[in-house]
């Protein structure tokens, strides 16, 4: 506990406004979502014939995994803020929608007739009995709504939106266990204020008739009249906030020179980012954004399209074999220039020059496991495989150049084969639920558990040379940018990125603190 408070304490300001990022793409999802799915409510609770296909619409949305809700929404919305605001407002609606159906189908019919009897409009009775009435059943689902959407919202940070969700992925990404918790409990700590909220907005707009207790006729205008400014008040408050912060944003994003650099969902590519942001930073005057934490490669490559990012680091094995579809080929320099060629017909993406380290794919395990069984190289799995547990991530699982290509080049057949996505297989490793990993050849994790690298005996894997990905335009706007890229790429080799890894996964150092310290230290700022 003492070392949690500790953590949470030193980096206070970064959990501060990722929590303020996660409150407004919060109130924002949620607030479309009430925009969207009372109207919906009110229209089919008068034209019931519309209920089931709406209804049913919202349960299919429901049922839908919010991960592959994601994934589908990236495509079509590119990464950032809007997509994540998507998804939430789309899984918000359902209990907004049957909650305001509900409401107003539940009202007394002598009421309604009552109503119309002394001479209402059927927008009167709308407006002034049936949405009164049903307000305290519609809040109860936007409270529902509001507190799901606290959680849902971590997603956002897959994407590049930022929250807390941002230290939630990192801190799994890099087993940091105090990272997870720091983002994990102020997201809870966020969805019991704002379900508490919730319950007294939802006890302000229960008429006093309906309350238990009765005051005079004075006293109950007295507290409506309380009512209507603290509501007032609150939506002022949430408005002044977003309006602000938005201003905010887009004076900040005039810069005269500009870029955006993007990076994957991984402690090296948390770490090139901020290199590289830094060195362009110092050796010319554009300015330089960065956006963390956006997934795989495609993403990036989809952001890259849509001119969302302007840059970012690839890997040649993943360019070559995963968007190429070619076989694995063990010859550098022909990657390199195969990658090179194919990326500029295809996209207008300028590769400049690849990196000295090499994050290729190999397999490891514990120095326990090498000793018993005798594991030096991966041909040596050939005769044990058949005793072993393997545990990789699903990438690595369902790829014909990772597991399949194993089975093919090798004669590696495992006694079974788990998916574990990311840091989790290390653990599973640590504690005996597995024998055998992939891993990266530069993973600080590889370091920080002390574990064995098999050799990749018949060159088997791909390389996986780190190399910055443009699009052409911005070369072209900022040619300064080549040189200094190439220069900074020229200085990285398997050694260095398995160090700067090392002190983020072990020593739970901030990547962008990692970056700046290697550039001073090696004098490149």
């Amino acid at each position: 506990m003492t070392a949690l408070l500790k953590y949470m304490a030193e980096n206070s300001s970064q959990i501060i406004s990722l929590l303020i990022e996660h409150i407004e793409l919060t109130a924002v999802a949620v607030g479309i979502a009430i925009l969207i799915g009372v109207p919906l409510g009110i229209l089919i609770s008068y034209v019931k014939q519309l209920s089931k296909p709406i209804v049913g619409v919202a349960n299919v949305i429901q049922a839908v995994p919010s991960m592959a809700m994601l994934g589908l929404a990236i495509p079509l919305l590119g990464i950032g803020v809007l997509p994540a605001i998507f998804m939430v407002t789309l899984y918000s609606l359902l209990p907004i929608i049957k909650n305001t159906y509900t409401g107003i189908a539940s009202i007394d019919p002598e009421m309604v007739e009552a109503a119309k009897g002394i001479g209402l409009t059927r927008g009167q009775v709308l407006t002034k009995v049936k949405i009164p009435m049903a307000l305290p059943v519609i809040m109860a689902g936007v409270r529902i709504s509001a507190v799901t959407a606290v959680g849902l919202m971590t997603m956002a940070a897959f994407i590049g939106a930022g929250g807390l969700g941002y230290m939630v992925f990192s801190g799994i990404r890099t087993a940091n266990n105090l990272q997870i918790l720091a983002g994990a409990i102020p997201a809870c700590i966020l969805a019991l204020i704002v379900d508490f909220l919730m319950g007294i907005v939802e006890r302000l707009v229960t008429p006093i008739s309906l309350q238990p207790v009765y005051q005079s006729a004075k006293e109950k205008a007295k507290r409506g009249r309380r009512r209507q400014k603290a509501a007032l008040a609150v939506a002022a408050v949430i408005l002044v906030v977003l309006i602000g912060n938005s201003v905010i944003g887009s004076m900040g994003g005039h810069e005269d020179k500009h870029i955006t650099i993007g990076g994957m969902d991984f402690t090296e590519q948390f770490t090139l980012v901020y290199l590289y942001k830094d060195y362009i930073e110092h050796e010319t005057d554009i300015d330089v954004t960065a956006e963390t934490n956006l997934g795989g490669s495609q993403v990036c490559r989809g952001a890259l399209k849509k001119d969302e990012i302007d840059m970012f680091v690839d890997y040649t094995g993943t360019i070559y074999v995963e968007v190429l579809q070619n076989d694995p080929n063990p010859d550098m320099q022909e990657v390199y220039d195969v990658c090179k060629d194919e990326m500029y017909k295809q996209n207008k993406f300028v590769l400049l020059n690849q990196t000295g380290f090499n994050n290729t794919y190999t397999l490891a395990t514990t120095k326990e496991i090498s000793d018993k069984y005798k594991l030096t190289k991966l041909s040596d799995l050939k005769r044990v495989g058949n005793q072993l547990v393997s545990g990789t991530t699903l990438q690595f699982l369902n790829r014909q150049d990772c597991m399949g290509g194993l089975t093919d080049n090798y004669g590696i057949k495992f006694k079974d084969s788990k998916g574990l996505d990311g840091t989790p297989r290390y653990t599973a490793l640590e504690n005996g639920e597995v024998d055998i990993i992939d891993a990266f050849g530069t993973d600080g994790l590889l370091k920080k558990f002390d574990l064995v690298v098999l050799e990749d005996d018949l060159n088997f894997f791909a390389p996986y040379y780190g190399v910055p990905v443009f699009r052409e335009a911005i070369l072209k706007k900022y040619p300064e940018l080549e040189d200094v890229c190439n220069k900074l790429s020229s200085v990285l080799d398997d050694e260095i990125m398995m160090e700067l890894n090392y002190r983020v996964d072990e020593k739970g150092e901030e990547p962008e603190d990692v970056a700046k310290d290697f550039l001073e230290s090696e004098g490149l700022i």
